[in-house]
């Protein structure tokens, strides 16, 4: 599945001594790869983000008692970033993700199955040393 952003193109933090800079080419991006690669780092920086971008929302393990489903789907034009998806998203809410056209997904794991989407969507994390800081950015997976 291959749509453009709906909420942002690009998104950019810096944390201490390191800088996200994601460019979203896609509605769905999967951010996939290594343990130990900086992806739940990069989660943690974004969802510090949510205090001042109201445009951000952010689930992780913390939510794991609660409908995902449910609370995406009251949601209008959010990038929705969802760390350990593997364990949170059940099949029903992998489908209404690749279907919902209100928002912009970042999701962060290993098993894009039932998300309908294809490589375009694949992304893994990659990090450069810059001075005495660290980039983070997505490089396409396959």
């Amino acid at each position: 599945m291959k749509s453009k952003p709906i909420v942002m193109e690009h998104f950019s933090t810096v944390h201490t001594s390191y800088i996200l800079n994601f460019d979203f080419t896609n509605n769905i991006t999967i951010l996939t790869g290594l343990s130990a690669s900086g992806k739940t780092a990069s989660f943690s920086f974004m969802r510090e983000c949510m205090a001042v971008n109201p445009n951000i929302v952010c689930i992780n393990y913390q939510d794991y008692q609660r409908d995902i489903k449910k609370l995406i789907a009251g949601e209008i034009g959010k990038l929705i970033v969802i760390d350990n998806a593997d364990i949170l998203l059940d099949d029903d809410t992998r489908k209404y993700i690749s279907l919902d056209d209100k928002n912009q997904y970042l999701i962060i794991g290993r098993n894009p199955n039932n998300l309908f989407t294809t490589s375009d969507n694949l992304f893994e994390l990659v990090s450069e040393k810059k001075g005495e800081q660290t980039e983070f950015s997505l490089r396409k997976y396959l």
